[in-house]
């Protein structure tokens, strides 16, 4: 994922700043509203597709004889299927899902239109066999879209966005009988120690990003440099979490793991972060292993290792044996499921393994105190 991200982030560099920039010159004032109205059914109705499962909802956005056009729609297709076979997966009913849309750039010419914009989406479900009230979920993307003017109105002419819903739904595991596990401490969090795990958890949830439900207006802390656009900012945003002095966990910053003006490798790099992590004191690993064997149950962990986790402990992600992300667990749902924190995609409280295969090999972190 963050490979083909860096692939294409130099263009982005510019596709995405500044926000609300419009270059439709005055006489298209009646093409800026009507890409507006367009742009806001869009996202209503393919979010509708994510519950709904009918095709017909998006098809009449796109043009299925042109090849950018059929890609964006089978897309769209193909992660609705994702989030529906994972749901299905793990005993879950989609409820809901509701997008919040803001314009970055739209620029015009003639029968084109350039738009890059940001959604911030809320996505509730339930558990089919039990009686709890929606629990919910946000993730924020960026997306790059080009639309053309026809006869009828505005199609989607292509578009690009990094999204975690783009997996192959055929390579969700299954869960073990039990999962998930409930810990009633799981949610609680301390202040004693150096590691300070009820700021940690705020900071994560305050400046979670484009996520739906973050803090901040949806911005990241300014103080950092967002490495979003140079592969990824998903460590960057974890080793605030640990080591913000003020409004994060506290944890000494070294000459191995620190940000001055910048962050240094251990500071921005998957692999560096957790070396440092397991080697410095700082964290412990708890287990590894893709979601059917830190879900079991038995040995010494009794509920699956991943229920061992803590509010502002940490999740890494393996991809081929190499590490290729990292999440901040934040707490768990109302039935026990453990939920993270991250950007690249951005993330609020959502469920660990969402976007995830059974390939995917969990680095369980807890911090020490």
């Amino acid at each position: 994922m963050l490979r083909l991200f860096l692939l294409i982030s130099v263009s982005l560099i510019i596709v995405f700043s500044p926000l609300n920039a419009y270059a439709l010159s005055p006489n298209q004032d009646q093409d800026k509203e009507e890409i507006m109205v367009f742009l806001r059914q869009l996202f209503t109705d393919r979010n509708k597709l994510l519950i709904n499962q009918q095709p017909k909802t998006i098809q009449k956005y796109y043009v299925l004889s042109e090849a950018g056009s059929r890609h964006a729609y089978q897309m769209e297709l193909k992660r609705a299927k994702y989030i529906n076979a994972w749901t299905e997966k793990r005993g879950l009913g989609l409820v809901k899902a509701e997008p919040n849309i803001r314009i970055a750039r739209l620029k015009g010419n003639g029968d084109q239109a350039s738009i890059s914009l940001v959604q911030s989406v809320k996505i509730s479900y339930n558990y089919k066999s039990l009686s709890l009230p929606p629990q919910s979920f946000g993730i924020g993307t960026r997306h790059a879209l080009t639309l053309k003017k026809t006869g009828d109105g505005w199609v989607v002419k292509k578009e690009w966005y990094l999204d975690p819903l783009e997996e192959n739904p055929d390579l969700i595991p299954n869960s073990p009988a039990g999962f998930p596990y409930l810990s009633p401490d799981h949610n609680a969090t301390n202040k004693k120690g150096r590691y300070n795990r009820e700021r940690a958890v705020a900071y994560a949830n305050k400046y979670a990003g484009l996520a739906s439900g973050a803090g901040n207006n949806n911005r990241y802390n300014r103080k950092y440099k967002d490495y979003t656009s140079l592969g990824g900012d998903c460590t960057n945003f974890a080793s605030q979490v640990l080591g913000d002095a003020k409004e994060g966990g506290g944890l000494p910053m070294s000459g191995a793991w620190g940000h001055r003006g910048s962050g240094i490798r251990a500071w921005v790099q998957t692999d560096a972060f957790e070396h440092f992590l397991l080697y410095s004191g700082y964290g412990r690993l708890m287990a590894k292993g893709t979601f059917e064997e830190i879900t079991r149950s038995g040995g010494k962990h009794q509920h699956g290792a991943i229920a061992k986790l803590q509010p502002g402990d940490l999740i890494g992600y393996e991809l081929k044996g190499d590490t290729d992300h990292f999440s901040i667990v934040v707490g768990q749902d109302d039935n026990g499921y453990p939920l993270v924190n991250s950007h690249t995609v951005d993330r609020y409280r959502v469920p660990f393994d969402l976007g995830w295969d059974k390939f995917t090999k969990y680095i369980l972190i807890h911090i020490n105190n």
